[in-house]
C-alpha cells in the first residue's frame, strides 16, 4: 500500500521535457512510481485538470533568523517553495563567539543591511547557540519546508576578529583561524561559503560589513577551504554592475580554489539594458578561460523596490550616504529639515554615475504610503506630479513629506519592467547556461520587497499572459536547474527514488495576490506579505504543508546538509 497517490494530473517532472498524464505513488516520505499505478493508498489526491511539478528550490534567501519565530517560513511555500537556501551575501548568525557584543552587532547589522526589524531579531531569535553544527541541530526537522545554510563570511570574520572585523584586513593568524571555523561548519553541513563585496551592503554605523574589509587573497584561501569538503558551492555579491575585468578575476579565482561554480546576485533584466546584461554575462566567459564558472542569479521580474530614510537600505549606494542613512533619526531629520543639508545631499546624490544614477531621479518614485494628514491627497502620485502641484523641485517635494513623516515615507520606484518585449528579454537570459533563476531574497528587506512570490510570477506573467515559454520549462528553470547548480540529491525531479517534494497546481489560475503590509512579526513589526492562486498542494517528503492556499501543522522539512544531501558540482560541470 503506498502511503499517497496523487492520481489523474498531469506531471511536468523538472527535466524540462513535455508533461505527460499520469500517477505519483509515494511511500515513507519518496517517490517510488510515476505512471498508471494500480495500488491503493492511505491517501489520494485527485489532481484531475492540474499540474503535479517538483516543489520549487529558492537559492537566495535570508531565512536564518525568521526560521526561530516562524516555522513555515512564510510566504514562500504559499508559492509552491519546498527547499529555500539561506546564509546568503555572508550574512549568518553562525557562528557565535562567547562575546554578547559580538552577537548584538551581528544582530543590529542584520536589521540595517537586510531589513530585519531589530525588535523581532531581539525578541523572536534565542542568539545561545556557538558553532554552525549548534546553530543547524537547532532547526533540524522543525520546520515545513527544508532548508539550507551557507557559511557566512562577515561572520567568521566577527567571531576572530571581533570589533576589527570592520576596518583591517586579517592577519596570517586571523586568516588561519577563520579557515578552521570555515571547515568546522562546513563539516557541520554548511553547504558553502558566502560572501560580499557590494557598496550596498553596510553596517548599522554606516561602515562596510565585515567581509567588505577582506582582501582577494582572504577570499580565495577561503574558497579554497571550502573545495575541501563534498557537495558545497560559494556565492557571492560583487558590486552593483557593471563589474569590472578585476572582479571576474576575484570571482574566476574563487571558483577555481574550490573547484567549485560560483553563483552572483543580482542580474535584472529589461528591454533597456541588454548592454550591461550582455557584459555582465560576457563576463561569465572570461571567467571560464581563467579556469572558473560564474553564473549569474536572476530574478525573473522587475526589481520593485519600497525605499524608505529609516533604513536607507539602496539609498546609501549613493556616494556619501552610507553615513548620512545611518545617523540616528533624530540626525537625519534635522539634515533633511535643513535647506544647507537638504542641498548637499542631493548634490551627492546627483554625482551618482553609471546605470544606478536612477537611484536619485526623485520624480520617477511613487509615494505609496505618508503618514501626515497634509500628504494623504498625494499618495499614489509620482513625487515629479506631486512637486508640479506644489510648485518645488521633485528633491524638495520629498525631502519635505520625509521630514513631515518622521522619516515613515514609503516610496516606490517606478516599474519599467512589465512591458511584453522585457519579459521577451528575461526569457533569453534563463535559457542562457550562464544564468540560473532565484534572487528572491525572502526573509530579508521584510518592509520593502515582494519577490518572494517569483514563482508565481513566473508561471502566470511570461507563460499564460504572454505565451513566452512553454510551461515545462518554466518549471525546469524552478526545479532541475537550481537543483543541478547546487548538486541538491534526488530533489527538483519527479522520478522514482526522489524525494516526494512536490506541488500540485492550476496552470489556468496559478499567480501571486497582490501584496499588502503586515504587523506579525515579533514585537508588532510589518512586513510585506502575499499568498497566491493556484497552488493547491504543497508536499514535503509526501506531507502536506500548504492546502487550498493555506498552511497546515505539518512541519516535516529538515537541514539539508553538504554531502549527504548534496553531491559535488565541480566548476567545469554544466548541467
Amino acid at each position: 500500500m503506498l502511503d499517497l497517490l496523487i492520481k489523474n494530473g498531469t506531471v511536468i517532472d523538472g527535466t524540462g521535457t513535455p508533461g505527460r498524464s499520469a500517477s505519483v505513488g509515494v511511500v515513507g516520505g519518496r517517490v517510488v512510481e510515476v505512471g498508471a499505478i494500480d495500488d491503493t493508498a492511505k491517501r489520494v489526491i485527485d489532481a484531475s485538470d492540474l499540474v503535479v511539478a517538483p516543489g520549487f528550490i529558492d537559492l537566495h534567501t535570508h531565512y536564518d533568523a525568521q526560521a526561530f519565530w516562524d516555522r513555515t517560513l512564510s510566504p514562500s511555500p504559499l508559492h509552491g517553495v519546498t527547499t529555500v537556501v539561506s546564509g546568503n551575501c555572508g550574512f549568518t548568525i553562525a557562528p557565535l563567539s562567547a562575546d554578547p557584543d559580538d552577537s548584538d552587532y551581528l544582530m543590529r547589522m542584520l536589521a540595517r543591511v537586510e531589513g530585519m526589524p531589530l525588535q523581532s531579531l531581539q525578541q523572536g531569535v534565542p542568539w545561545d547557540w556557538s558553532s554552525t553544527s549548534e546553530f543547524l541541530d537547532r532547526l533540524d526537522r522543525r520546520l515545513a519546508p527544508n532548508i539550507a545554510f551557507l557559511v557566512g563570511h562577515s561572520a567568521l570574520r566577527r567571531v576572530v576578529m571581533h570589533d576589527d572585523a570592520v576596518g583591517r584586513t586579517a592577519t596570517d593568524q586571523e586568516m588561519e583561524a577563520m579557515k578552521e571555523l570555515l571547515r568546522r561548519g562546513l563539516a557541520a553541513g554548511g553547504l558553502g561559503f558566502s560572501s560580499t563585496w557590494s557598496r550596498s551592503h553596510n553596517d548599522h554605523l554606516g561602515n562596510p560589513v565585515p567581509s567588505r574589509h577582506a582582501s582577494a587573497e582572504e577570499l580565495i584561501a577561503l574558497s579554497a577551504v571550502t573545495g575541501e569538503f563534498p557537495g558545497t558551492t560559494l556565492e557571492f555579491i560583487p558590486a552593483p554592475a557593471p563589474f569590472d575585468t578585476d572582479l571576474f578575476e576575484l570571482m574566476a579565482s574563487m571558483s577555481r580554489a574550490a573547484d567549485r561554480p560560483i553563483n552572483w546576485n543580482v542580474l535584472p533584466v529589461y528591454s533597456k539594458n541588454t548592454p550591461v546584461v550582455e557584459q555582465q554575462l560576457a563576463g561569465s566567459d572570461y571567467a571560464a578561460n581563467l579556469g572558473g564558472r560564474v553564473v549569474a542569479l536572476t530574478l525573473p521580474d522587475s526589481q520593485r523596490n519600497r525605499l524608505n530614510f529609516r533604513s536607507g537600505f539602496i539609498l546609501d549606494i549613493l556616494p556619501g550616504w552610507e553615513r548620512l542613512m545611518a545617523l540616528p533619526d533624530d540626525e537625519k531629520l534635522a539634515m533633511l529639515a535643513d535647506p544647507a543639508g537638504r542641498a548637499e545631499m542631493d548634490r551627492l546624490a546627483q554625482s551618482m554615475e553609471g546605470p544606478l544614477r536612477a537611484i536619485a531621479n526623485w520624480r520617477q518614485y511613487r509615494l505609496v504610503d505618508t503618514f501626515h494628514p497634509d500628504h494623504k491627497q498625494f499618495e499614489g502620485m509620482a513625487v515629479g506630479q506631486i512637486a508640479e502641484l506644489v510648485g518645488q523641485t521633485a528633491w524638495d517635494t520629498l525631502a519635505g513629506i520625509v521630514v513631515k513623516d518622521e522619516l515613515r515615507t514609503v516610496i516606490l520606484n517606478e516599474d519599467r519592467g512589465q512591458d511584453e518585449q522585457s519579459w521577451r528579454r528575461r526569457v533569453e537570459v534563463w535559457r542562457d547556461p550562464r544564468t540560473v533563476v532565484g534572487a528572491s531574497d525572502a526573509g530579508a528587506h521584510l518592509d520593502m520587497i515582494d519577490t518572494f512570490n517569483y514563482p508565481t510570477t513566473m508561471m502566470a506573467t511570461p507563460v499564460r499572459e504572454h505565451g513566452l515559454l512553454p510551461l515545462e520549462e518554466a518549471i525546469y528553470y524552478l526545479t532541475g536547474a537550481p537543483a543541478d547548480l547546487y548538486g541538491l540529491r534526488d530533489r527538483g525531479r519527479i522520478r522514482p527514488g526522489a524525494w516526494a517534494d512536490l506541488v500540485v497546481l492550476d496552470p489556468d489560475t496559478v499567480a501571486p495576490h497582490p501584496v499588502s503590509t503586515r504587523f506579525d512579526l515579533p514585537g508588532g513589526a510589518a512586513r510585506v506579505y502575499g499568498g497566491a492562486d493556484g497552488i493547491e498542494h504543497v508536499l514535503v517528503a509526501g506531507e502536506e504543508i500548504v492546502s487550498g492556499g493555506a498552511f497546515t501543522t505539518a512541519r516535516p522539512g529538515r537541514v539539508l546538509r553538504s554531502g549527504t544531501d548534496s553531491y559535488t558540482v565541480t566548476a567545469a560541470a554544466v548541467s
